[in-house]
C-alpha cells in the first residue's frame, strides 16, 4: 500500500478548502466573476502558506472543461488531471533547478504553440527569484505581451530578490502566516476525519510549532503519529518538539521576580533532566508569558478568569511588576534569544540570559 502523507492528501482542491488567505480568495473569485482575468500572477509568502497551492487550482479554473469559472468541476478529465500534477498544458517548473539563461529560452521558444487539451498553456513556476539576471531578462518581454493562449503563475518565498520590472507586469498576492487558531481548527479536523486520537493541548503545541504554516503542521502531525503510535498525546508531543511542561516558564518570571537566582538554576536543572529541550522554545514562551503580563497591566479591567489558576498568577505578576521591569526582562530575553547560537552550548546562553535578567533587575532596585 502506498502512503500519502497528510500535506498531499488534505491538499485544497477547491479554493473553498483553502485555510486563510481570504484577501487573494476574494479577488481572485471577484476577477472571474468579473471578466478580468490577468495573464500573469506572482504569489509570495512564507514556506506552506498556499502558494502552489492556489496557483493549480487557478490553473483548473482555467482549465475546466465546464468552463472558465472560480468553481472548477474537480470532476473533468482536466481537473483530474491537475490533481495527480499530469496535465499536460500545466507546465510546472522549479526556478531553483532551471537558473540557466538557456533553459529559460528553450522554455519560451516553446510558448508559441498552442494548448493541446485546454484552452490556456499555463506556466507554473516555483521559487521564481532563484532565476538568474539572465533567465529574468529572457521572461520579461514574454511576460508583458504573452500570447492569448498563456498564463503564467509564479510562487516565491523572497518576493525582494525579483526585478521590479517583473514585479510590475503581474498581479501581485502576498500570502500571510496562518493564525494558531486557523492551523489548529484545520489540523482537529484532519485528525478527526483521519480516526487518530489527539489531545487538544498536543494540537495547540502542534499549531503553535508550525510557525503560521499548514504543511509543516501537517508534517509534524505525521511525525506525531508515528511517534504516538496512532494516539497524539500531550507529554510525547512535548518530548518530539523539545519544549518545557508550560508550568515552567511560567515558574522561571516568578523566580525572576522574587529575585531568587538559586531557585532559577534549580529550575533549569529540572528542565533539562526531563529529557530534550528546546532552550529558544523555552525562551520563547516566556516571552509570551511577560506579553501577556504586559497586556493585562495595560487593560487591568479586562476579563480575567481568576478562577483559572494559571491566569490568576499571571495577574499577580501583572499586580507586581513595574512596567519598567517587565521591559528590562523582555528585552534582555528577546536579545538573548537572538544570541543562543553564538553561547558556548544554548543551555549555558539559557543560563545567562536569565541571569542577566536577574542582575540588571536587582541594580535598578538598589539604585
Amino acid at each position: 500500500m502506498i502512503y500519502k502523507v497528510l500535506a498531499t492528501k488534505w491538499r485544497p482542491k477547491f479554493f473553498s478548502d483553502v485555510v486563510g488567505q481570504e484577501h487573494v480568495l476574494l479577488a481572485l473569485v471577484n476577477s472571474f466573476s468579473l471578466g478580468r482575468v490577468h495573464h500573469s500572477y506572482i504569489f509570495s509568502g512564507v514556506r506552506g502558506v498556499g502558494k502552489t497551492t492556489i496557483a493549480r487550482i487557478l490553473a483548473k479554473c482555467f482549465s475546466c472543461e465546464v468552463g472558465v469559472s472560480a468553481n472548477p468541476c474537480g470532476v473533468c478529465n482536466n481537473c483530474l488531471a491537475i490533481n495527480q500534477g499530469k496535465f499536460i498544458d500545466l507546465i510546472e517548473i522549479d526556478a531553483a533547478s532551471r537558473t540557466r539563461v538557456e533553459e529559460m529560452r528553450d522554455l519560451l521558444d516553446n510558448i508559441q504553440y498552442l494548448p493541446i487539451k485546454g484552452r490556456f498553456k499555463i506556466y507554473l513556476i516555483d521559487e521564481i527569484h532563484m532565476l538568474s539576471r539572465h533567465s529574468f531578462n529572457a521572461l520579461l518581454k514574454t511576460l508583458e505581451e504573452p500570447p492569448s493562449h498563456v498564463k503564467f503563475l509564479l510562487a516565491t518565498t523572497d518576493p525582494n530578490k525579483i526585478p521590479a520590472t517583473i514585479l510590475s507586469r503581474c498581479i501581485k498576492f502576498y500570502l500571510k502566516k496562518l493564525s494558531i487558531d486557523q492551523i489548529h481548527t484545520k489540523l482537529s479536523f484532519i485528525l478527526k476525519k483521519e480516526k487518530f486520537f489527539s489531545e487538544s493541548d498536543a494540537v495547540e503545541i502542534l499549531s503553535r510549532s508550525a510557525d503560521g504554516s499548514m504543511r509543516d503542521a501537517l508534517s509534524l502531525a505525521d511525525q506525531a503519529i508515528a511517534l504516538c503510535n496512532g494516539r497524539i498525546t500531550n507529554n510525547k508531543v512535548k518530548s518530539m518538539i523539545g519544549i518545557a511542561d508550560k508550568e515552567y516558564p511560567l515558574c522561571l518570571i516568578e523566580s525572576l521576580v522574587k529575585g531568587d537566582g538559586e531557585q532559577l538554576i534549580k529550575l533549569l536543572n529540572k528542565i533539562e533532566l526531563n529529557g530534550y529541550i528546546d532552550w529558544e522554545i523555552l525562551l520563547a514562551d516566556i516571552l509570551r508569558l511577560l506579553h501577556r503580563i504586559l497586556i493585562m497591566q495595560l487593560l487591568p479591567n479586562a476579563n480575567i478568569n481568576k478562577g483559572d489558576k494559571r491566569s490568576f498568577r499571571l495577574y499577580k505578576l501583572a499586580e507586581i511588576l513595574s512596567p519598567n521591569d517587565l521591559q528590562l526582562y523582555y528585552q534582555i530575553i528577546l536579545l538573548g534569544r537572538k544570541d543562543l547560537p553564538i553561547a558556548p552550548n544554548y543551555r549555558i546562553g539559557t543560563d545567562i540570559t536569565l541571569l542577566r535578567a536577574l542582575a540588571f533587575s536587582y541594580e535598578n532596585h538598589i539604585q
